[in-house]
């Protein structure tokens, strides 16, 4: 058991090492503490079948892996898919901007609607804001779902303000920034609150 524990304990090390992360990364993405990572690494605890399933889809290597020698060599970095993550939302995004243009140029040369092209850019962001909480939800963390949720309030707050400013007479719609501050609370307070619930869970 000891030999088991010693096994574990140093390949915990060693991928959390090859993936370029730090304890509390690590800790973040287990919805654990990062003295339970501590405990693990130093061979005081070992992970039960579920944290180590997780793990082993983190490092994209198997379970056996983790509990046999040599589980460093086989670990493809964390780094490498973080960016690949990052590509795919960064293109999402691009391609929100892309159809904003090529609706833009349509609405722009029908001459009834050219005065309110623009409006199709004060849309856009919101999309955007949208589509970076998706994946948020799947791939990010606490605090890229709280800036993302936040960036969603901000842009339909704009998006109001602008509208009514542009179709009608209504000169204070200055309140909907105090709603989106209320809501913008509301959000600061959720994620955190609800990491720290899953924390103690």
């Amino acid at each position: 058991m000891d030999e088991l524990k010693e096994t574990i304990s140093k390949n915990l090390v060693a991928l959390r090492t090859a993936a370029h992360m730090t304890q509390l990364q690590l800790a973040e993405k287990l919805n654990y503490s990062d003295k339970a990572v501590s405990k693990w690494e130093r061979g005081e605890a070992i992970p039960d079948i579920r944290v180590l399933k997780k793990l082993s889809e983190i490092y994209n290597i198997s379970v056996d892996d983790i509990i046999t020698d040599s589980a460093s060599s086989k670990v493809k970095p964390k780094m490498h898919t973080g960016k690949k993550r990052l590509l795919i939302t960064l293109l999402s995004a691009g391609l929100v901007w892309f159809i904003a243009t090529v609706i833009f140029m349509i609405v722009f040369f029908i001459p009834d609607s050219a005065q309110y092209a623009y409006l199709v850019y004060v849309c856009a962001p919101f999309i955007c804001a949208i589509v970076l909480t998706v994946f948020s939800a799947i791939w990010g963390n606490w605090i890229t779902d709280t800036f993302a949720c936040s960036l969603i309030v901000w842009t339909a707050a704009v998006i109001f303000r602008v509208f009514v400013t542009t179709f009608s007479s209504f000169d204070k719609i200055y309140f909907i920034y105090i709603v989106a501050a209320v809501f913008e609370v509301l959000i600061l307070l959720w994620f955190p609150l609800r990491k720290l619930y899953k924390r103690k869970k």
